[in-house]
């Protein structure tokens, strides 16, 4: 079975230097992989290797962050009454946790709400906010949306004409309506020119929870607390892992990583974490425990673990999560096997740019992560549907890089009741009798945007290496470009001529353990979901990522196998 990627490495750049003493420090490879990164001369190095805090920008660069921290301080003077309104994935829920926790600080009177997927939908809808004010016991002076509000223009005007001032924090793309009409709207990407459109909405409430203590300090506040909280929301979120974001990522892994957070801390220890945490760890292990409670219509349950002091009740919530993403999982899968059934008849690869599918027995939290996974197998933009009883379909889709799913739904607005997003990520609402007219629609855009190389996927090698090159030291070099993510990617390199020491072990869950060797070199190497695939006759050339292993109290050097092809001579 021949590889499905086509292989580009980057090519080698011999006069990498970066001074006397980053150049005799830092291995060749690690030297190399900085280059990549644009990284160029001895301060930016520096600057990348080890960020610190103090470099971080002026919050008030932002568009009308200056008036977002006047209207809350005068909420702190005045005695108001203020609610959060947050969205329920880890980036909603981590800034309505981060947010109350400042407002709080400033004695500000504080309630929060977020929405049930299932009942009230995204963002603020009408039947949101009559829960979020009942929650609240009266109508607020002033409510603060994270994560949501940016294409809600009718809702805010509403609110804004029945007495209620808006402040918009969030990171989304604006609708065809443009801005809404919000006391505040810090959003970089409401702005023509911006350094910060790669924050998520927890970045976002970072950067004015640091404007609140400029204009207004407060001693015994501690802001970096909270950073393993943003962290998670910006690793969890895959916005850029770049600039800030990678600063605030690198610190907060390591406040997690010395206790933190109660409920992270507690989270850890329901998935086994037995090293120093990782964005990968985040990525495939905390970020969707704490997305699965808002994906199963329980987003209270990952607040009340962020917010909680007591580790007993930490426990309790994090064995919830647990839970909650068992039944995410089963359901994932349920998902899947029909999605895969459906597109056997509904679906030709070669002449299909998109895949668009619905059902009425689909659970609304799971349609995106099988969107993701359809989208990884088939290298098309994939958009996956849960219709309810009346026929109304709520979507998400992910999509390649070459094609923005934002620019496609705006193309598609009049077969769509709603939609928005990311480029790369985004849901949109539906009429079950408009499917095919959306998915017809979708096709042509592609079809007219893109060109045959646009969606062939591509596997990008950082490097080629010689299999006796990878060891624990080289280790030691090679962390100091994590965290690794969006923008910052881990590296993938390639040995040339491998061979096998000995034949293939399975493992559970259609992975394979395989014993390479290359020349004078050998190393263990895990090939997940290997086992489906039927391997070309040794030898090979293998492109795979390096991590970190540790075992009780041991370390050593891990090799994760991306692809193998037959070796070319």
């Amino acid at each position: 079975m021949s590889t499905k990627f086509s292989w580009e490495v980057h090519p080698t750049n011999g006069s990498v230097d970066f001074g006397e003493e980053l150049n005799r420090k830092l291995p060749p490879l690690v030297r190399r992989l900085l280059a990549q990164r644009g990284i160029a001369g001895r301060e930016e190095a520096l600057k990348f290797l080890r960020p610190k805090l103090a470099d971080l920008g002026d919050p008030f660069a932002l568009r009308e962050m200056s008036a977002a921290v006047d209207r809350i301080l005068r909420a702190a003077d005045r005695g108001e009454h203020v609610c959060i309104f947050g969205d329920y994935d880890v980036d909603g829920v981590s800034s309505v946790m981060l947010l109350h926790a400042v407002l709080t600080a400033y004695k500000i009177r504080t309630d929060y709400f977020i929405p049930v997927r299932t009942r009230e939908g995204y963002g603020l809808s009408r039947e949101g906010v009559r829960r979020a004010f009942e929650k609240c016991g009266e109508k607020p002076a002033l409510l603060i949306a994270v994560d949501c509000g940016t294409s809600s223009v009718e809702e805010v005007r509403n609110l804004q004409n029945d007495g209620v001032d808006v402040v918009i924090l969030d990171h989304h793309e604006s609708g065809p309506l443009g801005r809404p009409p919000a006391y505040a709207v810090v959003n970089a990407k409401l702005e023509e020119s911006s350094r910060y459109t790669y924050l998520c909405s927890a970045g976002v409430v970072f950067k004015l929870a640091h404007a609140l203590l400029r204009r207004r300090r407060l001693a015994w506040f501690d802001l970096k607390r909270y950073l393993d909280v943003v962290a998670i929301a910006t690793v969890a979120d895959i916005v850029p892992l770049v600039d800030e974001n990678r600063l605030l990522t690198r610190h907060g892994l390591r406040i997690m990583g010395l206790g933190g957070n109660v409920g992270l801390n507690a989270l850890n220890r329901v998935t086994g974490l037995n090293r120093e945490p990782t964005a990968a760890h985040v990525s495939f292990r905390l970020g969707p425990r704490l997305n699965a409670a808002g994906r199963m219509d329980s987003p209270q349950d990952a607040l009340e673990l962020l917010m909680t002091q007591d580790s007993a009740q930490a426990e309790k919530l994090a064995e919830r999560l647990e839970e909650h993403n068992k039944a995410r999982r089963a359901e994932e899968e349920k998902i899947r096997e029909e999605a895969t059934q459906m597109l056997e008849t509904q679906f030709h690869p070669a002449t299909d740019h998109v895949i668009v599918l619905g059902s009425r027995t689909w659970h609304p939290g799971v349609v995106g992560i099988v969107a993701s996974l359809l989208m990884r197998r088939y290298h098309k933009p994939t958009v996956i549907i849960s219709l309810d009883a009346n026929g109304l379909g709520k979507g998400s889709g992910r999509s390649i890089p070459a094609v923005s799913l934002v620019q496609a739904i705006h193309h598609c607005a009049d077969t769509l009741v709603s939609g928005g997003g990311h480029d790369m990520a985004a849901g949109l609402v539906v009429r079950e009798e408009m499917i095919d007219a959306f998915r017809r629609q979708f096709d042509d855009y592609v079809r007219d945007n893109t060109n045959a190389e646009d969606l062939k996927p591509v596997l990008h090698i950082a490097a080629e290496v010689r299999l006796s090159e990878l060891n624990t030291e080289l280790l030691d070099s090679y962390e100091l470009l994590e965290p690794f993510g969006n923008s910052n990617p881990q590296p993938v390199f390639m040995s040339r001529g491998v061979t096998l020491s000995d034949a293939p072990r399975h493992l559970s869950g259609n992975h394979l353990r395989l014993f390479l060797r290359q020349g004078s070199g050998e190393c263990d190497a895990i090939y997940f979901n290997g086992a489906l695939r039927k391997l070309p006759e040794p030898p090979w050339d293998v492109a795979f990522t390096i991590d970190r292993n540790v075992w009780h109290g041991r370390s050593s050097l891990s090799v994760s196998i991306q692809d193998i092809r037959p070796a070319e001579v």
